[in-house]
């Protein structure tokens, strides 16, 4: 029972790819046994949240202004940004997730890394440009650009507090479970610990904070599996070819750990797995939100440009290391319960990458990368909570409740109440989501982004005949689609509500209710007449050719 719990609560450590390797049960169940106090581990985690207290503190005397706490003052650079980006989307669950599959499953863990890395060209081609040139603190300005402030406004706001909300709830009931493994801390004090952070970083230090955490978290997990891929290399004298001979020589499966398995036996769910990475990942607001902290739009293409050159690195990192693990611990008496090889891993089926660093770095190695992955919840949660304060504050009460008539120290002063209420509020629900399957919110926070905030995103930036109708309408479609099949999927409908069949049979809706948000947004913009429609699409050419040139866009010091 304790594995099949870590294992769907580590599925969403990080804020996006971890949480399809084990939806896709990619990771082998094993009794969970908690690790005494790594010294190491706490040392070095100790010295990252000393070093990033002193950044909020330097932070906090930059952050004057609203564009100061929402974007950093758009004054970060592409590369900065990118690593940021990068330090948003690699997790330490990407870490343990995809060497575990490769290290049980082989190529199907190259598969997923694959999957995980496509959503990127598409934000880098279709979006990131446009993304800066019309927006200023939130998607949601673009997505309210020339249609119906107020209801457009309130109706995104939504959207993306459900999907931060969610992910709030498996970042903390993650960070729980994975420091009671390797810290040795009790459930509760870790859940405590990562909330109290997140709010001193989002209140204090705001954006400029933030990012900072994200670029340092991003050096670290990149450091920390470059130098333990050049560790694990070194033991089959640099060579790959030698490495993965090796671990064909002794996986189970043989020659078939190199071709694709069980994860391409059903096409419809493939299909739908990704559509809803790839898509998901464009709709979620955290991530969304990075893009207007760079000066301009080359700037914004830039920093996409660098994130998907980081990703790409460190997914390949992880395949070596899955590789590497299949022999270095798979052949290891000591890291298997009882000392039998072909038992259990110690610690559960989560682990390899950790065996791993133990295996060929000792206890500083292991101490590290534990440390690091504490360092990348915060990271997360601390980009998540600033989404989810923006959308309380600038959407709903400075242009919704206010209508624009609010001083910018009043919006931050309810920026700072938000991200206190969301830290507080994370911490009750990672304590009340303790012992429950988290694997649905996760399918949840991605068909919610894939099918409510995407497709009102991307046509409204490139249709002209989307209406505020069309819009609002196709959205609900989407979030009850993508809610309801959800419910009524395996990940809830058998494991949650204990019954013997699930009615929808997949775990990922992205497939039919994204397309159901995109016939119906499509359908309901067509058949309206009205003149508020006509005007909205009459505005589409002013909106296109600020998209294009950035003429008339927020500049980075008058946001």
């Amino acid at each position: 029972m304790t594995g099949t719990l870590l294992k769907n609560s580590l599925l969403a450590l990080g804020a996006l790819a971890p949480a399809w390797v084990w939806a896709a049960g990619g990771a082998v169940e094993g009794e969970i046994e908690k690790q005494p106090m790594n010294v190491a581990a706490i040392g070095i985690f100790l010295a990252f949240v000393l070093l990033t207290l002193g950044i909020t503190k330097w932070a906090a005397g930059r952050t004057k202004s609203t564009a100061d706490f929402y974007t950093g003052g758009g004054g970060i650079t592409g590369f900065q940004n990118g690593l940021a980006i990068a330090g948003d989307y690699m997790s330490a669950a990407t870490l343990l997730g995809l060497t575990s599959m490769v290290f049980f499953k082989g190529y199907d863990g190259f598969v997923y890394a694959v999957c995980f890395f496509i959503g990127w060209p598409i934000i880098l081609f279709l979006m990131a440009e446009r993304l800066r040139n019309l927006g200023k603190f939130t998607f949601a300005d673009i997505a309210s650009y020339r249609l119906d402030q107020n209801r457009i406004r309130t109706f995104a706001a939504i959207g993306s507090l459900t999907v931060v909300c969610f992910y709030l709830i498996v970042q903390m009931v993650g960070a729980g479970q994975l420091i009671q493994l390797l810290f040795g801390l009790e459930y509760n004090t870790a859940v405590a610990v990562v909330g109290v952070l997140m709010m001193v970083y989002v209140t204090f230090g705001g954006m400029t904070a933030t990012t900072w955490v994200q670029i340092i978290k991003a050096c670290l997990l990149l450091g920390g599996g470059i130098t333990l891929m050049c560790l694990t290399l070194a033991q089959f004298g640099w060579s790959l070819d030698n490495l993965f001979t090796k671990a064909i020589e002794s996986h189970k499966m043989g020659e078939k750990l190199m071709v694709p398995g069980s994860l391409m036996a059903d096409p419809v769910a493939a299909l739908s797995l990704s559509l809803g990475l790839l898509f998901g990942t464009a709709g979620l607001p955290h991530i969304m939100m990075r893009f207007f902290t760079v000066p301009n739009a080359k700037e914004a293409r830039k920093s996409v440009f660098f994130a998907t050159g980081f990703i790409g690195l460190f997914f390949l990192v992880t395949m070596v290391l899955g590789a590497g693990a299949i022999y270095i611990v798979g052949t290891n008496p000591a890291f298997f319960e009882g000392g039998q090889l072909g038992g259990k891993l110690i610690g559960g089926g989560n682990m390899p990458v950790m065996h791993l660093a133990k295996a060929v770095g000792g206890d500083v190695m292991l101490g590290f990368l534990s440390a690091v992955a504490f360092a990348t919840i915060l990271a997360v949660v601390a980009g998540l909570a600033l989404a989810g304060a923006s959308a309380i504050s600038h959407d709903l009460y400075a242009r919704v409740i206010k209508k624009g008539n609010v001083s910018g120290a009043q919006e931050m002063k309810v920026s700072r109440l938000a991200t206190v209420g969301l830290g507080l509020a994370a911490i009750v629900l990672g304590i009340a989501f303790k012992d429950q399957n988290v694997l649905f919110l996760v399918a949840l926070a991605f068909g919610v982004a894939s099918s409510v905030n995407f497709p009102v995103l991307i046509l409204s930036m490139y249709w002209k005949g989307l209406t505020t109708r069309g819009a609002l309408f196709g959205g609900l479609v989407g979030l009850v689609s993508s809610v309801g099949l959800v419910v009524l999927s395996p990940a809830v409908w058998v494991k949650v509500l204990g019954n013997a069949q699930a009615i929808f049979p997949y775990d990922h809706p992205a497939l039919f209710s994204m397309t159901a948000a995109f016939v119906a947004t499509w359908l309901f913009s067509v058949t309206d007449k009205s003149d508020r429609a006509m005007k909205e699409i009459a505005a589409f050419d002013d909106q296109f050719v600020r998209a294009q040139t950035g003429f008339g866009a927020a500049a980075a010091h008058d946001h």
